[in-house]
């Protein structure tokens, strides 16, 4: 019995037809010829591919602002021209991907709290070199490096500065989304030392161009997809309107506002007098309130009825005690 193709793999082949790969009108002998040398199209492996990234979407957004905001940290930190742009988003499973790091160079594990399972910040074996060259001080006319060694104990400790500044500002570019309390773990020259998520795991991995001048080499920010659905959601809306419910302005405004000084009053009767009564007053006279003992207090926030209350005794200070809330 041939297997049957799920909604995503029959989408896949009707875009296939759509954009002309498949062809529905060629006669037999015709349909024949024009694909004799045609290559064959794997719709599981597109379907795993595409419905990984579908179900992230608007994630390379995120992965753009990372490169902008790290790009110029590290000009900053460094005092170098840095230029930082994205190649590709990958997507497959953990094992699979981490079997194709031989020479990984720097590997960072971070955690993304609250998030779940964290990210690898990975700098490949060139680029390490490079940031290690740079940082002790090379020469801006520094050649390009071809060491084929693993990185030792000290140089991992002296990339730990920059993956770390990495790691803020993968924060700062998911702040729309989520705030993070993110932080570097450790540093490993070996793949086989982090695993974060379960072999089999579907992960994405943002792909990363950094140019230094004349040299360059490659960054990878790999996630567990596990990482990233709580922010499915909000990952829709990044273009909506509605985006402006995670702003980072909208809840700086509303930390501020309630930080606001109120007045409160706890008022136990009130007069009207005529003014001119008010200026004869002195200093003895006696003026009676239309209020009840018996009643309780109205609290009042910024002259708007919002409590009421019983008045008593607390730690040899006057107190009020809520007594319900005005409807």
């Amino acid at each position: 019995m041939e297997p049957i193709l799920s909604k995503q793999e029959i989408a896949d082949l009707l875009c296939a037809i759509n954009e002309g790969r498949v062809s529905t009108e060629a006669t037999a002998p015709l349909q024949a010829a024009k694909f004799a040398d045609a290559e064959s199209i794997n719709l599981f492996h597109i379907t795993n591919k595409n419905s990984l990234q579908l179900r992230i979407p608007n994630f390379d957004i995120i992965l753009d602002t990372f490169a902008q905001n790290y790009s110029i940290s590290l000009t900053n930190q460094l005092q170098r021209t840095f230029t930082i742009s994205r190649i590709d988003i990958e997507s497959g499973t953990f094992n699979d991907f981490m079997t194709t790091q031989k020479s990984p160079g720097a590997i960072g594990v971070l955690n993304l709290s609250p998030l779940k399972y964290g990210a690898l910040f990975i700098l490949d074996q060139q680029l390490s070199f490079i940031m290690i060259e740079i940082m002790l001080g090379a020469s801006s006319e520094l050649d390009h490096l071809k060491l084929d060694r693993k990185l030792t104990t000290i140089e991992l400790n002296i990339l730990k500065s920059i993956i770390t500044k990495g790691c803020e500002d993968l924060s700062r570019s998911m702040r729309p989304l989520r705030t993070l309390n993110s932080s570097l773990i450790k540093v490993e020259s070996n793949s086989r030392l982090v695993s974060i998520t379960d072999p089999n795991a579907e992960i994405l991995v943002g792909r990363f161009k950094v140019q230094i001048g004349n040299l360059s080499g490659e960054l990878k920010i790999l996630f567990p997809i596990a990482t990233l659905e709580p922010l499915r959601e909000r990952l829709k809306d990044l273009l909506s309107v509605r985006t402006s419910q995670f702003s980072e302005w909208s809840q700086l405004i509303i930390n501020e506002l309630l930080e606001v000084p109120a007045t409160v009053i706890a008022q136990s009767g009130t007069l009207t007098l005529p003014l001119k009564q008010v200026l004869s007053f002195k200093k003895g006279d006696i003026i009676p309130l239309d209020y009840d003992p018996n009643a309780p207090l109205k609290v009042l926030i910024e002259n708007n009825l919002k409590f009421f209350a019983r008045p008593g005794v607390h730690a040899g200070k006057k107190a009020i005690s809520l007594t319900g809330v005005y409807e």
